[in-house]
Formats: C-alpha cells, sequence, structure tokens
C-alpha cells in the first residue's frame, strides 16, 4: 500500500436504503467476531442470508451450518472478513457481546425505518386472530424483540418520538428477551412507515403475512 492511502474494506460504508437494512439485520441476527475483523450472518432462512448478502453486495459464498450440535438443524451462513466495516459497525453500536448489551444504534435519521424493517425481519414477529370476546373483531399485533433492556428502551423512545406510537414492554415465559409490542392501531402507522420505501429489501413471507392481515380490515400494504 502506497504511503497515506487508505486501507479499503471488502464492504462499502455509505448509508443506503439497503446498507440500513443490513444494519438492522445484523443488530438482531448477526456477530460481531472478538477478534475485530469477522462478522457472521446467520438464519434458518435463506432468502434472508441472501437479502444480506445483496444488501452489502458481499462476495462471499453462502454455506450452511449446523447450530447446537444437531446435523439435521441446518442454517444457512455467510462470514465477512472486514476490519474496518466490524470498526465501523461497534462505531454505531454493535459489540461482539451485542445480546444484551446492546443500546442505541446510531443510523441516520432518513434511513431509520429502513433498519427499523431489517430489526423487525431478523428478529421481530407479528400475529393476528379474531378476538372471540367480540363479534367481528380482528385483531393484530407487530413486536420487536431483544434480550437487551437498553435496547428495547431505546427502541421505544425513537417509535414514540417518531410516530408518537407509545407500546409496551413484555418478558417472555422464561424472562430472558423483552418484547416491545404495538398493538392494531399504532403497529399500523409502524409498519406503513417500515415498508414506504417501494424498492426496499424485506423478508417476502413477513411482508405477505402482514398484507394478509392488512386486507382484512381493508387496508393495503404497497
Amino acid at each position: 500500500m502506497k504511503p497515506g492511502t487508505k486501507p479499503q474494506g471488502k464492504v462499502k460504508i455509505k448509508w443506503s436504503s439497503n446498507f440500513a437494512y443490513a444494519i438492522g439485520l445484523i443488530a438482531t441476527d448477526g456477530c460481531l467476531s472478538g477478534d475485530g475483523r469477522h462478522i457472521e450472518f446467520t438464519s434458518k432462512d435463506q432468502g434472508q442470508v441472501e437479502n444480506f448478502k445483496k444488501c452489502l453486495k458481499a462476495k462471499q459464498r453462502i454455506t450452511k451450518k449446523a447450530r447446537g450440535g444437531e446435523v439435521e438443524k441446518r442454517y444457512y451462513r455467510i462470514q465477512i472478513g472486514d476490519v474496518l466495516f466490524w470498526q465501523f459497525l461497534e462505531s454505531i453500536g454493535l459489540t461482539p457481546a451485542k445480546s444484551k448489551t446492546m443500546g442505541k444504534i446510531n443510523v441516520p435519521s432518513e434511513y431509520f425505518f429502513d433498519f427499523l424493517r431489517g430489526l423487525h425481519d431478523g428478529d421481530g414477529t407479528f400475529y393476528s386472530y379474531f378476538d372471540p370476546r367480540w363479534k367481528s373483531s380482528f385483531m393484530f399485533y407487530l413486536e420487536f424483540i431483544s434480550a437487551s433492556p437498553k435496547h428495547i428502551s431505546w427502541l421505544r423512545e425513537e417509535l414514540k418520538e417518531r410516530l408518537g406510537v407509545w407500546g409496551h414492554v413484555t418478558k417472555d415465559g422464561r424472562k430472558l428477551t423483552g418484547q416491545l409490542k404495538y398493538a392494531k392501531k399504532e403497529s399500523l402507522v409502524i409498519i406503513k412507515s417500515m415498508y414506504k420505501r417501494i424498492n426496499g429489501v424485506y423478508l417476502v413471507r413477513k411482508k405477505l403475512k402482514i398484507q394478509k392481515a392488512l386486507g382484512i380490515i381493508g387496508h393495503k400494504l404497497g
């Protein structure tokens, strides 16, 4: 390398809709190695890993790995070795031990909802049902999940400030993760913001599930 030349990483660090979405995926299903160099993304959904690779324009191939020692439970995986990208992720709030310590993630405001869509696709859920207590009462909930209370609190405050939604926080049965939940009216506000970009990347099966539920109440998702 010539004197004065800056080192070049494998990932182009430039904020965009796709880049922010990938950061959301890393914040949920990604892992920063303790060696300060490698970033790994693993998912049981092949489409999820392909989206991640597409968003970062990664050249590395997708492989399969067994998780939990069970060979039959294979997950899709991509690993990127890039010191500069690793350092960038650390600078915006991600760390090797992020699952229980993560707090605020520094994402440019214009790309926040692309990032949020990545968070939800990575470790969020959406479910709907007809409430038997009231005739023709169709309910649905949007949920974000994290083992870090600081991250859940930050995310709730961000959505409250940006969209005026409050939501509520619960714990899973084993009290290992926090669940930030938004009921029907508030979830609809968030959903429309998450999917406002027509060409935004998303997990197909999750969007179709949301579209189907919204269709029942006469709403369309782009």
